[in-house]
């Protein structure tokens, strides 16, 4: 379905589409792929422009398996999946991800450092959209490993630095997170149903220009 959507100002991106729509609820408790991009980019992933477009395309990786790959040129937009689903049914979110290179200005703390070369999103929809919370799992230039801060923009989107630095770069990374844990450490509670998961790789602040790549997101139940 086709949809016109006015373009939001520089560095809304941190809203992390809020206004995505809830899908229909998992109803099972075995693990749940969004996507492990094999047969392609699923349709169900709507693109969201925020200034310029970040070019997302599916490779072949040596070996034979599929990623999505997504670089940045200055530009900042996402990928998002709806997905409603419960927390306390899936608590883990699962995903690999490399990245090619650091964004140099890169930080969080500062509206014109809000730029990433990956981002794992979880998005908590509200009725009313300013009160819509994230979850930003990033990919951090100097923020130290598993810190975590509000999006200078946005303070109901809160930034973790699930990798930080150099060390890494070029190499697949296996991630874990327990939304719940991270939910409550982030806003002091436990979290509502969750609607959406999203990526993004994203250097419209900095003007820089970063390569990133995203595979097997799922959602575990403990």
């Amino acid at each position: 379905m086709t949809q016109t959507v006015r373009r939001p100002p520089p560095g809304a991106a941190s809203l992390v589409f809020a206004a995505a729509l809830l899908a229909a609820p998992a109803g099972a408790t075995s693990p749940l792929t969004v996507d492990d991009f094999e047969a392609g980019r699923k349709a169900a992933w709507q693109e969201k422009e925020f200034r310029g477009r970040t070019e997302y395309r599916v490779v072949l990786e040596p070996g034979g398996n599929h990623a999505l790959r997504a670089e940045a040129r200055g530009a900042a937009s996402g990928l998002v999946y709806e997905v409603a689903f419960d927390p306390k049914e899936y608590p883990i979110l699962a995903w690999r991800w490399k990245v090619e290179n650091l964004v140099a200005a890169s930080d969080p703390s500062r509206k014109a450092g809000d730029d990433y070369p990956a981002r794992v999103y979880v998005v908590f929809p509200h009725w009313f959209p300013p009160k819509t919370r994230s979850l930003n799992y990033i990919w951090a230039t100097g923020l130290p490993q598993n810190a975590q801060v509000p999006n200078p923009f946005f303070a109901n989107a809160v930034m973790i630095a699930a990798q930080s630095g150099p060390a890494l770069l070029g190499r697949w990374v296996e991630e874990r997170r327990d939304l719940i844990a991270d939910y409550r450490r982030a806003f002091g509670e436990d979290p509502p149903r969750a609607g959406a998961i999203a990526v993004m790789t994203d250097t419209d602040q900095t003007g820089e220009t970063a390569v990133g790549w995203y595979d097997d997101l799922r959602l575990e139940a403990r």
